[in-house]
């Protein structure tokens, strides 16, 4: 029980740290940016509200100007339940990636932000 507080009580930290530093979103010109948004309709990210490494990879998202899907793979059963059956686990975050009528899974925080600064920093 006290586990589980110290678990909670460190979760709302990294929510409030998160909130008081969050990054300013990328300027880009409007077609630039629309864009982005519809390559953006092909991901959706898997994660838990108070993970760091969720954070990280939402921070990234916000600095980048990229709107995602977020899906909460804790509290919402189906969610939960989509990721187990299409990414084999239950391990967040975790970018779902739909291009070209395949579906690709990618898990790891760095990895993820890697994949996302090659795709939208440059746009």
């Amino acid at each position: 029980m006290l586990m589980k507080a110290v678990r909670v009580g460190l979760g709302q930290l990294v929510i409030a740290g998160d909130f008081l530093t969050r990054p300013s979103k990328k300027k880009r010109s409007p077609e630039a940016q629309a864009a982005v948004e519809a390559s953006a309709k092909a991901l959706t990210l898997y994660q838990f509200h108070a993970c760091p490494f969720c954070v990280k990879t939402r921070r990234a998202l916000r600095r980048l100007n990229v709107p995602v899907a977020l899906r909460d793979a804790k509290n919402n059963e189906p969610d939960r339940q989509a990721l187990l059956s299409g990414g084999g686990r239950i391990k967040v975050p975790c970018l779902r990636i739909e291009e070209e009528g395949q579906t690709v899974w990618m898990y790891e925080s760095k990895v993820i932000v890697d994949y996302l600064e090659k795709r939208f920093s440059s746009v």
